[in-house]
């Protein structure tokens, strides 16, 4: 199972732009009992925060949104060749959609 996050809100200023709703997305891969939130930050830059459902609940208390695919993410799709948030979620879903740039693109995706 892998978990997308979305945000409406982000220190971008490209995002802050170009994208409607959702502005940041980060996926979320179960790892034992505990879950890794893949970050980006800048291309080359993924931070890997440990995380728990008491994380997920505060994280969506605060405005973030989920959506659950039940799918396996590959072993190494972390590398550091990422280009944006959207990227690495979908390369986390092994989604090979070259129109899919923004997070709230990958939702509306992800809502079908």
């Amino acid at each position: 199972m892998v978990i997308i996050a979305f945000s409406e809100k982000t220190s971008k200023i490209l995002p802050r732009i170009a994208c409607r709703r959702f502005r940041h997305c980060a996926p979320i891969i179960p790892v034992g009992k505990n879950m890794i939130m893949y970050q980006f930050s800048a291309p080359g830059q993924i931070t890997q925060i440990d995380i728990n459902m008491h994380g997920i609940r505060r994280l969506r208390a605060a405005g973030w949104h989920f959506v659950y695919v039940p799918c396996d993410a590959p072993a190494k799709f972390e590398n550091e060749s990422a280009l944006s948030c959207v990227d690495l979620s979908k390369r986390a879903l092994r989604i090979h959609a070259p129109w899919l740039l923004t997070p709230d693109g990958l939702y509306k995706h992800l809502q079908k």
